[in-house]
C-alpha cells in the first residue's frame, strides 16, 4: 500500500462547496450574544478616513453590529476599494448592504432585516438638497 498524504487527512478533509457550512461560523458571536441584555443591539457609525479601517467594519458586522459608513472623508478609489473590500465581507456573512445617501452605505448583518428602500437621488420629481439642516441634540 503506497503512503499518501490524502489518505491520511481523508477523514478530516471538508469540501467547502458541500453547502454544510452555515454563514454562522463566520461571526464572532451568535445570535443570542449579538442582543444586549437590554434587547436592543447596537448601530455603529463610521466615517472612515483611511482604506485600511474597512477591517474595522468588518469586525463589527462579525460582531453582529450594524453599521453605517459615511465614505465622504475619503478620495473616490479608496471609497470604491472599501466598497469592495465591505462587499465581500457582506457576501461571506449572508449580509446586506444598502447605499442610504450620496457615499453612505448601511451594513447590517443576516440578523438584522431591512425594509423599504431609499431612491436614489435622480429619481422622484420634487427632489431637494436638504444639506442645510443640522441636527443637535
Amino acid at each position: 500500500m503506497a503512503f499518501s498524504l490524502k489518505n491520511l487527512f481523508k477523514d478530516e478533509e471538508k469540501n467547502i462547496f458541500d453547502g454544510d457550512i452555515s454563514g454562522d461560523e463566520f461571526y464572532e458571536v451568535n445570535r443570542e450574544e449579538a442582543i444586549g441584555e437590554d434587547g436592543t443591539s447596537k448601530m455603529i457609525l463610521l466615517e472612515p478616513r483611511a482604506y485600511s479601517e474597512s477591517q474595522q467594519v468588518a469586525d463589527y458586522l462579525k460582531r453582529r453590529n450594524t453599521v453605517v459608513v459615511n465614505l465622504k472623508r475619503v478620495t473616490p478609489e479608496q471609497a470604491k476599494r472599501i466598497v469592495d473590500f465591505l462587499s465581500g465581507t457582506i457576501y461571506a456573512i449572508d449580509g446586506d448592504l444598502q447605499k442610504i445617501g450620496g457615499g453612505i452605505f448601511l451594513c447590517t448583518p443576516n440578523n438584522v432585516n431591512v425594509e423599504g428602500k431609499i431612491t436614489d437621488e435622480k429619481e422622484g420629481k420634487e427632489v431637494h438638497d436638504n444639506d442645510e439642516i443640522n441636527v443637535d441634540f
